[in-house]
């Protein structure tokens, strides 16, 4: 676990060209509630992107919720991903599950990322 648990701005993806490199070449892992890519970046800096679909969380207080639960999973793991720029993507289940349930998901799909290289 990390101990600095921020996420600055140097840990996001801005702008389409940081996502586009990660849609375009990626690693990507699923299960339930989640689509994570992940690109390697060259720098020692890991860095999130979020792409939570209004198709499929139609109400936004629960993309708001979805998108909060994956911040801080990744602000918890950052060191271990580091290298990695991550897109993260919501599926339908993903509306309607527990913070819980979201959470420990996402949090086995970081181990899961990083141990496939």
């Amino acid at each position: 676990m990390c101990t600095d648990t921020s996420f600055p701005r140097e840990a996001r993806l801005l702008d389409n060209a940081n996502y586009g490199k990660v849609f375009k070449r990626n690693k990507r892992i699923t299960n339930r509630y989640w689509i994570v890519l992940g690109h390697r970046n060259g720098s020692h800096q890991s860095r999130l992107g979020l792409a939570i679909a209004k198709k499929r969380a139609k109400r936004a207080v629960d993309r708001n919720r979805i998108k909060r639960i994956a911040r801080e999973s990744f602000r918890h793991n950052r060191v271990r991903l580091h290298s990695f720029d991550v897109v993260v993507m919501n599926k339908d289940p993903a509306a309607s599950a527990s913070t819980v349930e979201l959470r420990q998901s996402l949090d086995t799909l970081w181990v899961e990322l990083v141990n496939k290289q």
